[in-house]
């Protein structure tokens, strides 16, 4: 399996709408963490494609989707090139806990003819703050193999759940394929995106904190 790095970084702690008064760190919580799924929007997500599971030991989250992808070439519609899906999340933690996201791997599969590209972009953020930048990775044909990316956010740029605030949390992706130089009244390229992990899971990266 290949290993490339792209995904949006979390918007810095200073935007914050409300000031936290935390622990530097903190060991995952004992209590179960419960995530639900709020709304799924998107092309790359028609409704009960997407599907949300929390690790047991409260150390991360996976989407997974089961009809996500973009094509260009024989049999592909125009609209097929670009792929999206926004997913909003309630994230609820034990009381005395605040998050932050501190690691993200999406992996897929693709296959890309030679002259052929692809792009996978992401970012995710608390509802009501400042959106992130995407991130994003391109890939180039010729391609016939599973994708994962990884991303981790910088200790200083992680950016925490208010404490006893509210906000969900989004994660948008998007998928685009361009023919290139490839033929494509010939041939076919394609990616698709089976999961998102999300990983809050190590005190080195602050994603636990206790309010």
């Amino acid at each position: 399996m290949s290993s490339m790095t792209f995904i949006g970084g979390i918007a810095a702690a200073a935007l914050l709408a409300a000031p936290l008064v935390s622990t530097p760190q903190a060991s995952a919580p004992n209590e179960k963490i419960v995530i639900d799924v709020v709304t799924v929007l998107g092309s790359g997500c028609p409704t009960n494609t997407a599907a949300v599971a929390v690790s047991p030991d409260n150390t991360a989250f996976t989407v997974t989707y089961s009809n996500y992808l973009a094509q260009v070439g024989v049999g592909a519609k125009a609209t097929d090139s670009r792929k999206n899906c926004q997913v909003n999340l309630r994230v609820r933690v034990p009381s005395g806990f605040t998050y932050a996201v501190a690691q993200t791997d999406h992996r897929g599969y693709g296959f890309l003819e030679k002259g052929a590209t692809a792009t996978a972009r992401a970012n995710y953020y608390f509802q009501g703050m400042s959106q992130t930048v995407y991130k994003q990775q391109t890939f180039r044909g010729p391609l016939d193999d599973n994708w994962q990316t990884t991303h981790l956010t910088d200790i200083a740029a992680l950016s925490w759940h208010p404490c006893g605030e509210s906000r969900n949390l989004n994660i948008n992706t998007e998928l685009r394929v361009a023919g290139g130089t490839s033929d494509l009244r010939k041939t076919t390229s394609f990616m698709t995106m089976d999961s998102t992990d999300g990983s809050i899971k190590t005190t080195y990266h602050l994603s636990w904190r206790r309010c």
